[in-house]
């Protein structure tokens, strides 16, 4: 469990794109006659020696700061005009990528070739995903183009006419004010996820608004004079327009929603409001603010299933050849597979077949408050002595010395009930400030068994060991960053020490057992949220029944996984990744072609990409330009 660096988000999806790429550093380097692309970036020194360099560096590391130059430029989220610019950005990039002479690079530059073209590729089906799913709010917020031009002319500098706006902010609020009633009236209301959906854009364009505004207040007199109350009652009737599907449509209470602004806003507001796709640049709707999560509650748990087509999308530009109900079947038979251990871990507890009941004694084997820093320590250093005493994998100096730890929030807990990790580990543990109920379960959720499953997922040889060598081996691959290796390499951690008997007592068998099945959990609920077959309440039901979560971390789990901080992809990932890193552990250190290290120290030295490619790099595979997935990786024992 890490923290989401990616936002991901969630629905719709991403928008990050384009600016029209001069002819001569269209092809990153690369003369248009098809002449292999000249890298522009040295090489990185490895161990003294210069590392050989992509072909394709040069263009992928020119195309990330274009399109982040070009996402500032086009910064309203909703915007067809950043939809068109952005297509067109991709697709000359897609075309570009034509003329290249793929079958001279090496390796190297045929994987990032073939990955960059697989980005391409989703980002431009993104994109029509989004514009389906704004359309289902478009009479929801019938003024939205209004507000957008307003901005958008602002960014072209395009001179204003202060009376005629006022005119205009005078008429939105009316239009506003009037579909609120119009909402009010309708029967049947709209679906409660499309409303949410418009909840965000509604809040979203506010921010929109509130940049224009700020733009020219105080700076222009004349502006101000006509504009200020009319920008006032325009804010107010989007505030209230906003609550009000929250509170009837949505159910939601809106607790913490700013009902007026006090005053015309003086400093530099929102704007955007999508959050990452695969490339991380702009994608779904943020969760709708000042809806703050309480204890015990669900009710502002709504999220936003994508559906089938959409699932589809996500796994194939992940490289994954299966279909969502396919890997649910994954999930369930995995899922049978961690009953099956957790029932003898529970007899050699003397608690038969029972396993629930051997689960709640490991639950009560929580250290004393004060004293989670010290057992946090403790774990981490048996996990790095371990790897290195069995020779697993490569632990550079630096690494083992600059992690750090730092204490969660009462509050990040109610989203993060569990440890998140990196170069800092964010320990969960509770506060004197937490009912009492909140501080068991806190302390049961986090027992001496679950942690020690948990401490090398977030640090060696986990996340913090993946973060120091991502940011040091062929970094220009983060536009292609997927939860499936960095996450999936985490979990695969646990499936390997497991078989290497890293698991000393029952008490810790069932410690790594929990957290399998809550693997797998996230990927029967995820997916079959996404496909509506399941409300979030059924999600909670699903970790409390049948994996054994307290009810309030259950809920915080659901919770996190559909607020819009993570992509649909990304509870699955955990697990899916995993298995796919293991089973190329099994091809390869299994058939004796690879040592452990080798194979570990590769697998973290080609950056965080779609493990179907991380296998073509470390196995050499013959490539072609019009590469499909089909790497059938799951083998069920």
């Amino acid at each position: 469990m890490r923290s989401a660096s990616r936002a991901v988000v969630v629905l719709l999806l991403s928008i990050c794109l384009l600016i029209t790429v001069p002819a001569q550093t269209r092809n990153g380097g690369a003369r248009s006659n098809g002449a292999r692309p000249r890298p522009a970036a040295a090489a990185e020194p490895v161990n003294g020696k210069a590392a050989p360099v992509s072909e394709m560096r040069a263009a992928i590391e020119r195309y990330a700061v274009d399109r982040g130059s070009l996402a500032r430029s086009y910064p309203v989220a909703i915007s067809q005009a950043r939809r068109d610019r952005f297509k067109k950005y991709y697709s000359d990039w897609l075309a570009n990528l034509q003329t290249l002479d793929f079958d001279s690079m090496s390796q190297d530059g045929k994987v990032d070739y073939i990955l960059f073209k697989n980005h391409l590729e989703y980002e431009l089906r993104q994109l029509d995903i989004q514009a389906k799913q704004l359309a289902e709010i478009q009479t929801l917020v019938p003024f939205a183009k209004t507000i957008i031009d307003l901005e958008e002319a602002r960014r072209r500098m395009e001179r204003i006419d202060s009376p005629k706006v006022a005119a205009t902010l005078n008429e939105l609020r009316k239009q506003v004010d009037a579909r609120r009633r119009a909402v009010e009236g309708e029967s049947p209301r709209p679906k409660k996820t499309v409303a949410n959906r418009a909840v965000a854009a509604i809040n979203n364009l506010r921010g929109n608004l509130r940049n224009w505004y700020t733009f020219y207040n105080g700076y222009d007199p004349m502006f101000t004079w006509w504009n200020e109350e009319p920008y006032r009652a325009l804010d107010q009737s989007l505030t209230n327009y906003s609550n009000f599907i929250t509170e009837r449509i949505v159910g939601i209470r809106s607790e913490g929603t700013q009902t007026g602004q006090g005053g015309p806003p003086r400093g530099p507001g929102g704007g955007g409001g999508f959050q990452g796709g695969q490339g991380g640049g702009g994608g779904g709707f943020q969760r709708p603010g000042g809806n703050a999560a309480r204890p015990g509650d669900a009710s502002d748990i709504v999220g936003d299933p994508i559906g089938r087509e959409a699932l589809i999308s996500e796994l194939r530009s992940e490289m994954i050849p299966y279909t969502p109900e396919e890997i649910i079947a994954i999930g369930e038979k995995e899922m049978v597979w961690c009953e099956t251990e957790m029932k003898k871990a529970s007899q050699q507890l003397g608690f038969g077949d029972d396993w629930h009941k051997a689960l709640e004694h490991v639950k009560n084997l929580y250290v004393e408050p004060g004293k989670q820093p010290e057992m946090i320590r403790e774990l981490a250093f048996e996990a790095i002595k371990f790897v290195e005493d069995n020779n697993l994998v490569t632990v550079p100096d630096l690494a083992r010395e600059s992690w750090r730890m730092e204490m969660m929030t009462p509050e990040r807990q109610l989203v993060s009930p569990f440890f998140l990790g990196g170069e800092v580990i964010q320990v969960s543990f509770p506060t004197n400030t937490m009912a009492h109920e909140q501080k068991m379960m806190s302390m049961r959720g986090n027992n001496r068994h679950f942690s020690r499953a948990t401490v090398h997922h977030e640090l060696i040889p986990g996340h913090h060991l993946q973060g120091f060598m991502a940011a040091r081996h062929k970094p220009y691959r983060g536009v292609f960053s997927t939860p499936f290796w960095s996450e999936g390499n985490a979990l695969y951690w646990e499936l390997l020490l497991w078989d290497l008997n890293f698991a000393k007592t029952p008490e810790d068998k069932i410690g790594m057992l929990f957290w399998r099945m809550h693997r797998c959990a996230r990927i029967i609920f995820s997916l079959s949220f996404h496909l509506e077959k399941m409300t979030p309440q059924e999600c909670i039901d699903l970790l409390v029944n049948k994996v054994g979560h307290e009810r309030d971390n259950a809920t915080a789990e659901v919770r996190r996984s559909f607020d819009g901080s993570y992509g649909p992809l990304y509870q699955i990932a955990y697990l899916i990744g995993g298995i796919q890193q293991y089973a190329m552990h099994k091809e390869l250190v299994g058939s004796g072609k690879m040592t452990n290290r080798q194979y570990n120290d590769a697998l973290l030295k080609e950056n965080r990409i779609p493990i179907e490619m991380l296998r073509a790099a470390i196995t050499n595979q013959k490539l072609t330009r019009d590469f499909a997935t089909n790497w059938r990786f799951y083998d069920h024992r």
